[in-house]
């Protein structure tokens, strides 16, 4: 089995111009660099645009794309912005960090602009992209000029007509909003004009792309909005339970998600349908899929919807090995990332096993003192060949923060497994990533903060906050020769280096 690493980074961490990463000349110089490392992959976090919150795992559709991602520089050369008009716009004043809210005022304004210029009402391929994927297109683009129109509430809280999408609201609503559903239209078109164009220049390099889907979708969403029948919902469209995690040692009340939970027997009955659809539309997106919380499909955790906090939840049997088997007679044998982290029992181990994907090894969690049981899973010498390690994810600390956080008695197990006493602690990182490497697993994935050996500062997310997350991004020079050679000389040394 060939030996293979990767990178994760978000695209919104990019070092492009404004404001926040996107499909700019920097993801190319990107890609190239990876290239260079000898890397094989480029994981990266959901595309989807994101509401409130700014996290990626709760978007608007599990079928669009992020408006923050196009690149602006692409519509001045096409022509439909000018550089004086981008320059001019407040994205904020931190080239590290991104001020969403200031992305938001400046961004949209800019993108209607294009729109306004484009023509593209009268571009064959536009109108092509339109009609190829109007099955999720048209509700998502009704869903978000609707939602403006009501002053960006959940669509709970919209006009019960159109609430419950009665068929004269729908009509109304098409017409009163005709220039603004096409503008939506446009953003989607593109962004997937953008991103294939990059994804293509990827794979010319040897380059994969993991894509990440979260295994819920938002409550507000076009997808729970236009598929009420998907959800656990009532007569009113409203959510019956909703999903989260039960308390455990890091949280005595738990984590309360209140993402609507899927009728299964309803998928079931279609066949799962509109699921061999969302993956579907994965592929044409990634290479390869991670799905999050995998556990869930195996069984899942039910809170009633009106609970302050998850104590009261129960676990729920989810579709289990029937699904994959669906999937897999669909769209054929497709590579997927099982994120089997956090609790999991003998029959999720059975699932990942019987299905066959690779499951996830991440090291931060092999020296945790109040888990010894579960936290030997993940020590490099009990790694199975079909799996994925990881120093740690985007909900983790960054290795070098990590190992300034945990106990002293913590820190003495991990220098004693490492047999490493004398290196420096601020040079410690670059030892977890050569033991990652050189484990079996056939794939190793390193966060790009933890290769620079950047401090909890630069972390991605704190699970259970909000408002400090999904900030971080490279500066430009930061990709250094010494750093270059550096990871080149680890992914040759263990064996990974990407030959295509």
């Amino acid at each position: 089995m060939k030996r293979e690493s990767g990178i994760l980074l978000p695209v919104s961490s990019l070092p492009s111009r404004y404001g926040i990463g996107c499909f700019s000349r920097e993801a190319y110089e990107f890609v190239d660099w990876l290239k260079e490392t000898g890397q094989s992959y480029w994981q990266i976090l959901p595309l989807g645009p994101t509401s409130y919150g700014d996290s990626p795992y709760q978007s608007f559709s599990t079928f669009a794309g992020n408006p923050y991602f196009i690149s602006l520089e692409e519509l001045v050369e096409e022509g439909v912005l000018a550089k004086e008009e981008c320059e001019a716009a407040d994205f904020g004043n931190k080239e590290d960090s991104i001020d969403y809210a200031k992305i938001y005022r400046a961004r949209f304004p800019l993108l209607r602009k294009a729109y306004e210029r484009s023509g593209v009402s009268e571009d064959p391929e536009f109108l092509r992209f339109r009609e190829e994927n109007g099955w999720w297109l048209e509700d998502y683009a009704l869903y978000m000029a609707v939602k403006a129109r009501f002053d960006q509430k959940a669509w709970t809280e919209w006009a019960q007509d159109i609430r419950l999408r009665w068929d004269n609201a729908m009509d109304y609503y098409r017409r009163e909003l005709y220039f603004d559903i096409e503008f939506h239209q446009y953003l989607q078109f593109k962004f997937f004009q953008q991103w294939t164009k990059l994804k293509a220049y990827a794979n010319s390099k040897g380059i994969r792309i993991i894509g990440d889907i979260p295994i819920y979708v938002a409550m507000d969403s076009a997808d729970a909005w236009a598929n009420p029948q998907l959800f656990q919902l009532d007569g009113e469209n409203k959510p019956t339970a909703v999903a989260g995690c039960p308390p455990d040692g890091f949280s005595a009340i738990g984590q309360l998600w209140g993402n609507p939970l899927y009728n299964w027997e309803y998928h079931k009955n279609t066949g799962y349908g509109w699921w061999i659809s969302r993956l579907a539309h994965c592929y044409r997106l990634y290479d390869v899929v991670r799905i999050d919380h995998f556990r869930g499909f195996d069984e899942y955790y039910s809170i009633p919807a009106d609970a302050d906090t998850a104590v009261g939840g129960h676990w729920e049997k989810g579709p289990g090995l029937p699904f994959f088997q669906a999937v897999t007679a669909a769209l054929g044998e497709k590579e997927i990332i099982a994120e089997d982290l956090g609790y999991v029992t003998d029959s999720v181990r059975q699932l990942v096993r019987d299905t066959g994907y690779p499951g996830m090894k991440v090291l931060e969690f092999a020296f945790d003192s109040r888990d010894s049981g579960s936290a030997s899973d993940y020590l490099p010498h009990n790694y199975p060949e079909n799996c994925v390690v990881y120093t740690g994810t985007h909900d983790n600390e960054t290795i070098a923060g990590w190992f300034k956080s945990i106990k002293p008695e913590e820190r003495t197990l991990a220098r004693e497994y490492l047999c490493d006493f004398s290196t420096p602690e601020k040079r410690l990182y670059l030892s977890f990533i050569s033991l990652a490497m050189r484990s079996q697993a056939r794939m190793c994935v390193i966060p790009m903060q933890d290769f620079m050996g950047l401090s909890n500062k630069c972390r991605m997310n704190t699970p259970s906050t909000v408002g400090k997350n999904w900030k971080w991004r490279l500066v430009p020079g930061q990709l250094t020769g010494e750093l270059t050679e550096e990871i080149a000389g680890v992914t040759r040394r263990y064996g990974r280096w990407n030959w295509d």
